[in-house]
């Protein structure tokens, strides 16, 4: 059964920083480029960043560059986003996300990707 589990949200105070975790099941990780994507209440869910497969080629909204990084460990089937000088603006609900068919982040277009995790609460406050 194909399955993402992200962790790591929580509360933050403004310049603070959070590593959010996503481990992956049920498939070979290493044949799919990851994203990753916040839903803030009330606004649409928009696509953060992604890696490709090897973890060779990365994007980001430019909202996040700087500030976040993301990798991944393919022998332990898991996908980081590493937050740092976080901003109220970040609040939302991250989720970890597969891009249908694709080694390479061809897209930040939610349609593109198939399976998706539950989501973990990022609340940046002080």
């Amino acid at each position: 059964q194909l399955q993402f589990v992200e962790s790591g949200g929580g509360l933050v105070q403004p310049g603070g920083s959070l590593r959010l975790s996503c481990v992956a099941s049920g498939f070979t990780l290493n044949d799919y480029a990851i994203g990753w994507f916040r839903e803030a209440p009330g606004k649409e869910r928009e696509g953060v960043s992604c890696i490709s497969s090897l973890g060779g080629s990365t994007n980001y909204v430019d909202s996040v560059k700087g500030r976040f990084t993301i990798s991944r460990d393919n022998a332990k089937n898991t996908v980081y986003l590493q937050m740092k000088s976080l901003k109220p603006e970040d609040t939302a609900v991250y989720y970890c996300a597969r891009l249908y068919g694709s080694r390479w982040c061809r897209s930040l277009a939610q349609n593109s990707y198939d399976y998706w995790g539950q989501g973990t609460q990022v609340t940046v406050s002080s």
